[in-house]
């Protein structure tokens, strides 16, 4: 904890964290980025039962519980039919399993991670438990209207993604030549989902980045969200895993250190084409309570 953190800036019940910078007058600035009445979501698919390939179509961490999407339409998956709801008509029920950290778009919340026994502001991680968490869980978040900031890297650098073992500098974020205000949502593109078309092994071969000095210079801009298309903001080596120094783990830098909750996981190839830095950024959880992260579909208002 010596470096800067947002510890007891907000009030020491405080477990919102940068959430708290979307104040009225924030997202009112954030409406005036709209100019097209444009809408395009930011979010991969859910595709389809484990009965099925469908998930594995859909770029994910190995060894993650992929979602499962069962449907009681025409005798199919969990029950015997359509249930009859008369004259004739038929009615369709779906039942929906998702773990979301790795098999899907999602947001993290501020119980996700933390280090010793206290989580973000101090609040005691003895207060996450297998039943939810009671501070700091996804339900204490809130929905994010907030000025998003499109941070191309590949575009950047002239490249269609970045190598697996690329680590976005805050040099490169700064040559993006967007300047960001307090609470905005800074939205980084690395490509890396492209590659899933090659194949899930080059998916698996690793992931680009930010790097700790990126995280560092985003939350010191105030920040109140950071959005990427890889799978855990900071990179990731061929076993699927970070290998900064604790110190350095993106995780603690957002989370634990500065309160700025994490969306990983989003498609943003459309708008990266559409050349558009700034819109309006919209995305809520679901307010599943004491949860550690939430599906999400985030949507750029152009």
């Amino acid at each position: 904890m010596r470096e800067t953190n947002n510890w007891g800036r907000w009030g020491d019940t405080d477990e919102r964290g940068a959430m708290n910078l979307l104040t009225p007058d924030v997202i009112l600035a954030a409406a005036s980025c709209v100019r097209e009445g444009r809408t395009l979501s930011l979010s991969l698919p859910i595709r389809g039962a484990t009965s099925s390939p469908a998930p594995t179509t859909v770029p994910h961490l190995r060894g993650r519980p992929l979602p499962q999407h069962f449907m009681s339409v025409d005798g199919g998956d969990y029950a015997a039919g359509a249930r009859s709801i008369g004259a004739g008509l038929k009615m369709a029920d779906d039942a929906l399993i998702v773990t979301p950290h790795g098999t899907t778009t999602h947001m993290d919340a501020l119980c996700h991670m933390w280090a010793g026994e206290e989580l973000y502001n101090g609040h005691p991680a003895g207060r996450v438990r297998s039943y939810g968490a009671t501070r700091c869980g996804i339900d204490k978040a809130g929905p994010v209207v907030a000025r998003g900031v499109l941070f191309d890297v590949p575009g950047l650098r002239g490249v269609r993604h970045l190598a697996a073992g690329d680590r976005v500098s805050a040099e490169d974020l700064a040559a993006c030549g967007t300047r960001l205000r307090p609470g905005d949502v800074a939205v980084v593109r690395t490509g890396w989902p492209l590659t899933w078309q090659d194949s899930p092994e080059a998916y698996w071969a690793g992931q680009p980045g930010l790097s700790a000095e990126a995280g560092r210079w985003l939350a010191e801009r105030d920040v109140t969200m950071v959005a990427c298309d890889n799978a855990a903001i900071g990179g990731l080596n061929e076993h699927q895993l970070a290998d900064e120094e604790l110190g350095d783990d993106l995780h603690l830098i957002f989370l634990w250190r500065h309160g700025i909750h994490l969306a990983e996981m989003l498609w943003l190839e459309e708008l990266a084409g559409m050349g558009r830095t700034e819109f309006l950024f919209v995305a809520a959880p679901l307010a599943i309570e004491g949860g550690t992260g939430s599906p999400i579909n985030p949507v750029a208002v152009l």
